[in-house]
């Protein structure tokens, strides 16, 4: 991506029943939603849409190289940076992703950390919170499940 994909873009998805819509600022996406209705100045052709219908029609992919731009506290950088080591098909549990983030998986304070990452994932699907199998998601629940059934989980 450069300069030039700046803007908002957003795609209708038969299989979602609803659009994927993602912010685009300079190379990174600050922002991706499943909404209803798209933004009324979204644009329909980006790569990344092309790339994220492809995901939908079961090719696998893990978005790991789309640069996320994020604006969260450092604990909850590190639980979505490690939510999106976890590979494509494979699920892990909430303490697993504290593990990851380098925070205590026992301690609650630690798990109320990654649950709070997780539900305020501002980009699902780049940052794949529906391979946490205990945790909530950024997306609509029945958004989560069928992302989840794409990979088999």
């Amino acid at each position: 991506m450069n300069t030039a994909d700046a803007g908002i873009y957003a795609r209708d998805s038969e299989f979602l029943g609803r659009y994927v819509q993602f912010g685009a600022a300079g190379e990174k996406i600050i922002q991706l939603s499943f909404p209803t209705v798209p933004d009324d100045d979204a644009s329909s052709d980006h790569e990344l849409l092309d790339r994220i219908e492809r995901y939908l029609n079961s090719d696998e992919d893990d978005f790991r190289d789309v640069d996320v731009g994020l604006t969260v506290s450092t604990d909850q950088r590190s639980v979505l940076e490690a939510v999106r080591g976890i590979p494509y098909g494979e699920q892990g549990s909430v303490e697993q992703v504290a593990r990851m983030a380098g925070l205590e998986p026992d301690d609650e304070d630690s798990q109320r950390t990654v649950r709070e990452a997780l539900a305020e994932n501002p980009a699902p699907l780049l940052i794949p919170d529906h391979r946490v199998r205990d945790g909530p998601s950024g997306a609509p629940p029945e958004v989560e499940q069928k992302l989840r059934s794409i990979e088999g989980l």
